[in-house]
């Protein structure tokens, strides 16, 4: 009987012992862009103090990434791969057990839509909706031309110009006097919401999420009371020479976490980590936000997302991995 306490305590400790062991060496592509770098750095940091993993960085790009993986098996994990520019060849590597889908990097996708700003809605709710855009189009002054109104579309040569330029012929605004704007870059696109909330002014156009400037400043998506028709989206929507575009919300732009198949049996317990881990298009713009304003890299980001935000990332965690996590910090 005396021998009980201490068969006890080693049975105890045998699963700690085998658990910090069943993590072992991988890779992690750090993409080339802020939201996926960071995660890849918040993702390796919790992976390496947490779990006893090796987990190193590599560098990466959406795409070669991806064919990267399915033809060579590296990197091991893509933090963030927006899947729908590489759908057909994701799906593919996964029907032939060379990639798994591991979870949702953006827990609601990737979100792009026609929005106005939040302190209008409050003055106008009506402004949810396009129906009341159009209502209240005098609202949106135009910066050329007093006899029209303003929308701020997708700059030229990006993918975005042709579905928010279809969509703007679907909601026939230009019958309405609205006139499409285009801002010229990415970065003026910007600026215009910047500026309008800056003088509490309207404002009506495309934008995307998650992004620094949705981390800025609140702003509400108008609904189009379409519903969403992925097929028409797809089919018609997307497609340059679309000629008779119908209205339909954009659909969420699936982001999903992608691992090879040989690291998903091989790192069980690190898999099952990428299947919890996610973040909200508002956690992401606030991260992209913070980062912008203080001119921060994406290690910078991940210290400062660990430390504020342990009711984000403790959900991801057993509680001893998130203590581990906390010490380390």
């Amino acid at each position: 009987m005396k021998v009980m306490p201490s068969v006890i305590l080693l049975a105890s400790a045998l699963p700690l012992t085998s658990y910090a062991n069943e993590c072992g060496e991988f890779t992690i592509a750090d993409m080339n862009w802020n939201s996926a770098s960071l995660i890849a750095h918040i993702d390796q940091f919790i992976l390496n103090e947490g779990y006893a993993c090796d987990a190193q960085l590599i560098p990466g790009d959406s795409v070669p990434t991806g064919t990267s993986m399915i033809e060579k098996g590296q990197p091991d994990v893509a933090p963030e791969l927006w899947t729908n520019g590489i759908k057909e060849a994701l799906d593919k590597g996964v029907a032939e057990k060379r990639l798994r889908y591991a979870g949702k990097s953006l827990t609601n996708g990737g979100e792009e839509g026609f929005w106005v700003p939040s302190y209008l809605v409050e003055q106008y709710p009506e402004l949810t909706t396009i129906e009341g855009v159009i209502k209240n189009a005098k609202l949106f002054e135009h910066p050329e031309d007093d006899e029209k109104f303003a929308f701020y579309g997708c700059p030229a040569g990006w993918t975005c110009q042709i579905t928010s330029g279809h969509l703007f012929d679907a909601l026939k605004l230009e019958d309405h006097n609205f006139e499409m704007i285009d801002p010229g870059s990415g970065a003026a696109l910007a600026g215009t919401i910047a500026k309008a909330y800056e003088r509490n002014k309207a404002w009506f156009g495309y934008y995307w999420s998650p992004t620094p400037v949705l981390g800025k400043y609140e702003m509400v998506k108008v609904d189009f009371e379409s519903g969403t028709d992925i097929e028409e989206f797809r089919n018609c929507t997307t497609q340059p020479d679309c000629e008779s575009p119908k209205v339909t919300m954009f659909p969420a732009a699936p982001v999903h976490t992608v691992t090879t198949e040989s690291f998903a049996t091989s790192q069980p317990i690190a898999y099952q980590y990428f299947q919890k881990r996610g973040f909200t298009n508002e956690k992401m713009s606030e991260l992209l936000a913070w980062m912008e304003d203080n001119q921060a890299d994406a290690e910078e980001a991940m210290y400062h997302f660990l430390e504020t935000s342990p009711d984000v990332w403790h959900n991801w965690v057993p509680q001893d991995v998130a203590e581990k996590v906390q010490q380390a910090l």
